[in-house]
């Protein structure tokens, strides 16, 4: 039986780790944080639920219901209910084509199929992570598969292929080894292994984003919520506010029945962005009194912007891991930013790694 180490416990990771369990690897998934998941975060309470992250998959890629037809999650997908979006002007808000609104915050939906909106699970979006968790931790033997707030320390290469030290002075010896982290981490471990040309993928710049979540009586919102949210145009005399999102409006079951939950977009700001979403979200949708509740996700390194040539990079540095002993990259970082994205690339970084090992 081949030993693998997966580092990383975000959706890549745990996507290499299940299809290398199903081929029968002894499998190993490290992750420095206490939770499995990375950006993926979903949260329950008083009849809302809030994604700290990924709200949802465009419905016409296929990895996902894939995926979740093998964990016996299918029957928990749920389409897009409202669709459409506008773009606030300052004064008014303005009808947008379908993907213009993606385009405008900076995300790369070319030659995607928007036509079939997008999908969700009816828990979340951590109902993937949860699955994947709970299935591989099920097949554990004589040792968890899956370690949270496990730090890894140093990667170095070894006689059965890799040893990577962990907190603690431990370390695990496998045969294969799958990197499913933020491309600046990774090609910082790759370096010291000593991989040309692997500081490249440190150009990979991940914007920093905030994400603020707001609940609401209906009875509070005077202007219609019409389609399944907005962005904030460039020329806004306050253009702190990027985007909201009617989460209640956009999938089931996001909040109890006479309430509206709304969620905000920010880049990096100075002071409470819960109050500044709420001050911003008052003037554009008329808003009488405060949130019931508000809830604000930081994410310091979120979606990932690739620079040019950033495909020629990360092909030249997966050329050169041909050479090593079996290792693989996986992530947001190098094949697209998107959950399915995610998924896809770690899943082909099992099947090359799969490969590698003769399975």
């Amino acid at each position: 039986m081949s030993r693998v180490v997966v580092v990383g416990a975000g959706i890549a990771g745990l996507a290499a780790a299940w299809d290398l369990a199903r081929a029968g690897a002894d499998v190993t998934v490290l992750e420095s944080e206490r939770r499995p998941g990375g950006v993926i975060v979903t949260e329950r309470g008083d009849g809302f639920l809030v994604e700290g992250g990924p709200d949802g998959f465009l419905a016409a890629e296929p990895e996902l219901p894939a995926l979740a037809a093998e964990l016996g999650i299918a029957d928990r997908l749920v389409a897009q209910q409202a669709r459409g979006s506008s773009l606030w002007t300052g004064k008014q808000f303005e009808p947008l084509e379908d993907g213009r609104a993606a385009a405008l915050l900076g995300i790369d939906v070319r030659g995607s199929d928007l036509g079939t909106g997008f999908q969700s699970f009816a828990g979340g979006i951590a109902e993937l992570v949860t699955a994947l968790a709970e299935r591989l931790v099920g097949a554990q033997h004589a040792a968890p598969l899956l370690c949270v707030a496990q730090g890894v320390t140093g990667i170095a290469t070894a006689r059965a292929g890799w040893r990577v030290a962990l907190t603690g002075g431990s370390a695990h010896e496998a045969e294969g080894l799958v990197l499913a982290l933020p491309a600046y981490a990774a090609g910082r471990w790759l370096e010291q292994i000593g991989v040309t040309g692997a500081r490249a993928l440190a150009d990979v710049a991940y914007a920093p984003s905030i994400t603020v979540s707001l609940a609401y009586r209906a009875d509070q919102i005077r202007r219609p919520l019409e389609g399944a949210g907005f962005v904030v145009g460039a020329q806004h005399a306050a253009p702190l506010l990027r985007a909201c999102t009617y989460a209640s409006s956009k999938f089931p079951g996001r909040a109890p029945e006479g309430h509206v939950l709304l969620r905000a977009f920010f880049g990096s700001v100075d002071g409470d962005p819960a109050a500044l979403a709420h001050g911003q979200l008052r003037a554009i949708l008329k808003i009488r009194g405060a949130p019931l509740w508000s809830r604000a996700f930081h994410w310091t390194r979120g979606l990932p912007r690739y620079r040019e040539h950033h495909a020629a990079h990360v092909a030249a540095v997966r050329e050169r891991l041909s050479r090593l002993a079996p290792l693989s990259i996986a992530g947001a970082g190098y094949d697209g930013a998107g959950v399915s994205a995610c998924v896809r690339s770690g899943r082909e970084a099992a099947r090359v790694l799969l490969g590698r090992l003769g399975r």
